[in-house]
């Protein structure tokens, strides 16, 4: 079993491959850091020691002094080469670059020379290295204003700004998720190779991404419509959008009930997608779920009786709760990497209706077991 551990372990794509590496507990066992570790060469060369495989991710991307990232991202580098040398270990270090590196900036020259640090620490030590080089990443979960444009302007849209578009490039993508897969399939192979060119996804300019979240803050805020997707591109920039909408303001969302002599009728799901529909009827003091989803796209509907649906994002702690009951139809909907449970908090039979956008493959579940609540 390879012990991997990961510097930037909390940032954007730290966070995504810590997560993910914690999934495959066969072949891997995370060795957690905290970035106080560059402080002190001692518990660094003590943290480095317990790894096979060191990520290299820690990085500054801005600032207002251009010099502070530049010696910052050096700095960094040169201390985790002096504890990688002194734990006495023969470790692989695999580092993340960026097609920055093209131009002419502190950022990407940063990068540049700390790729070609590590080279050379290879080269001298007998170390496996692997100096990948990256395309613009997105996905759930990025700063805005401060690691992509789809993390401002899916943040802009939900909170009620306006985005602007500045330059309308033409981007080259890759979304988080299938970043870290590369990267996982890199950590088990153990080769050397600089440079690792990790290729894009996906082509698109700044313009038809910011039409493609205006009309999923449309379709989907404004008119509870699950919209449809071209390519698995559209699919994971609004699993990115939607993880951008303030949870606990959002849920539950009430749904409108049509009501006359008969009876009531009441839509539930709007879709352009397709996907399974299921129901369930759940006892009294029973929970279902304690899972997540890493892809997949759910919604749970209480129809009758009452119930609590809880949601935690994986690596965090905070517990979220809504209160459900068929008198007042609503629907709470799943986020991508949150585990969630849902509990008959009534005194008869709960009926809850579930939707999601793809059939049950018990090849590729894309359904992780973890507790909602942490004792």
């Amino acid at each position: 079993m390879l012990k991997v551990g990961i510097t930037g372990q909390s940032g954007f794509i730290g966070s995504h491959l810590f997560n993910y590496l914690n999934l495959q507990k066969e072949k891997i066992k995370t060795i957690p850091f905290e970035d106080e570790f560059f402080n002190n060469e001692d518990t660094l060369a003590e943290w480095a020691g317990k790894c096979d495989t060191i990520v290299h991710l820690a990085a500054l991307n801005r600032h207002n002094d251009a010099d502070v990232i530049y010696k910052t991202n050096l700095m960094l580098v040169s201390r985790l080469i002096s504890a990688a040398e002194k734990s006495g270990k023969r470790h692989h270090i695999l580092f993340s670059s960026s097609t920055q590196e093209e131009r002419d900036n502190p950022y990407g020259n940063s990068k540049k020379e700390g790729r070609q640090m590590l080279q050379e620490w290879a080269q001298r030590t007998g170390g496996i290295f692997t100096g990948f080089v990256i395309p613009n990443v997105f996905g759930p979960f990025g700063d805005p204003y401060y690691n992509s444009v789809v993390a401002t302007f899916s943040h802009q849209l939900t909170h009620g700004e306006n985005p602007e578009i500045h330059v309308d490039g033409e981007l080259k993508l890759i979304y988080v998720q299938e970043l870290v897969e590369v990267m996982y399939g890199a950590i088990l192979a153990r080769e050397s190779k600089n440079p690792y060119r990790v290729d894009h996804t996906s082509v698109s300019k700044v313009s038809r991404i910011l039409e493609l979240l205006n009309r999923y803050k449309t379709e989907y805020i404004e008119n509870n419509i699950i919209p449809g997707f071209e390519n698995s591109f559209e699919k994971n920039l609004f699993n990115t959008f939607r993880c951008y909408i303030d949870i606990k303001n959002h849920n539950p969302v009430t749904l409108k009930q049509n009501t006359d002599n008969r009876g009531s009728f009441v839509e539930t799901i709007k879709t352009q997608l397709g996907g399974q529909f299921s129901f369930s009827t759940t006892v009294p003091g029973i929970t279902r779920g304690n899972h997540f989803h890493t892809r997949k796209i759910e919604r749970f509907i209480v129809i009758k009786g009452e119930a609590i649906i809880r949601l935690r994002r994986i690596g965090t702690d905070k517990v979220m709760e809504f209160k459900l009951t068929g008198d007042n139809p609503a629907f709470v909907d799943m986020p991508v990497w949150y585990t969630h449970n849902i509990t008959n908090t009534g005194k008869e039979e709960l009926y809850t209706l579930f939707w999601i956008n793809e059939f049950f493959d018990p090849n590729d579940p894309d359904t992780f077991y973890e507790e909602v609540e942490i004792e």
